[in-house]
């Protein structure tokens, strides 16, 4: 259908004045109160939907909140039960009478929430590099993901001491106990942080796997739960393929929701390199093939 001629030039003026409120592509940017912009990415990401869903989605807060409240509600009883312990038998290297109660927790998108780095790498385009994550680390802005602090701030005042098993690189203790303390997570000094680095004698660690440092705890600690959001915060994960990973956890399905506490992220984690045999080394669009080719069509 043709528009009748007041209709079009109506249409023309619209479009003229959309146009000349939007910046001149060479002009300079300005300095006022205008809102950033994301800068052009040059493809897309595969990890857009993930990171705006832990930014923005509600439900996100809420499995947080469900979570901690839940193991909150079952820490006392784990407490007085002096046979309970969540620390898988290959790490259990002392034994549980007479130890002080623990509980274990990962850092990264278990209790701290650092979504804005993967905004950024989004934004830029660029991928995950250690320079620009110790960077991210050290401006200590990470915020406490929901619940952690009520339910680690609970425990420390059942005398319930707080263990972080982190991956963080060892430079970085300093800045990551620093962050937890802002937040209002208990720290109650240099050893209730084990960073990557940390060494137990006698204990072969492969790759960043955090049996040592679990083995660790339990030579002073019952431990009564742990929290993570990787298979790796609670089992050595030997092999990082489908079965491997089925095969870790099988022995320990029925602790999901009484000892073991697992947390969503579908941001970044070791399910994604199962997925193209865990060769980071490939071209993006090499890895988003392998990764496409596992999707599930019927």
């Amino acid at each position: 259908m043709i528009k009748s001629l007041p209709v079009l030039l109506g249409m023309s003026l619209l479009l003229c004045g959309c146009a000349s409120q939007a910046p001149h592509p060479t002009a300079p940017a300005s300095n006022a109160t205008a809102p950033s912009q994301p800068a052009p990415v040059a493809h897309a990401d595969d990890n857009l939907n993930a990171v705006a869903w832990t930014q923005t989605a509600l439900e996100h807060d809420l499995i947080y909140q469900e979570t901690f409240r839940s193991a909150q509600s079952q820490l006392l009883t784990a407490l007085k039960d002096k046979n309970w312990d969540a620390l898988p038998s290959d790490d259990r290297i002392a034994s549980i009478k007479d130890l002080k109660p623990a509980v274990i927790l990962d850092i990264d998108e278990t209790v701290l929430d650092n979504s804005p780095y993967q905004a950024r790498l989004i934004r830029s385009g660029g991928e995950y590099n250690e320079a620009d994550w110790a960077a991210w680390c050290k401006e200590e802005r990470a915020r406490a993901m929901p619940g952690a602090v009520a339910f680690t701030q609970f425990a420390a005042k059942h005398g319930i001491a707080v263990i972080y098993i982190s991956n963080r690189a060892q430079d970085l203790d300093s800045a990551t106990i620093d962050n937890l303390r802002k937040v209002g997570l208990p720290v109650s000094g240099p050893d209730a942080f084990l960073g990557l680095g940390t060494i137990l004698p006698g204990c072969d660690q492969v790759g960043t796997e955090k049996n040592c440092r679990r083995q660790l705890v339990s030579k002073r600690y019952r431990v009564l739960m742990q929290f993570g959001d990787q298979l790796g915060d609670f089992v050595t994960v030997l092999s990082n393929t489908a079965t491997g990973r089925a095969q870790a956890m099988a022995t320990y399905m029925g602790w999901i929701g009484t000892r073991w506490f697992v947390l969503p992220n579908p941001t970044y984690g070791s399910w994604e390199p199962a997925l193209f045999n865990n060769e980071w080394g490939q071209p993006r669009d090499q890895r988003r093939l392998q990764k496409i080719r596992a999707l599930h069509v019927d």
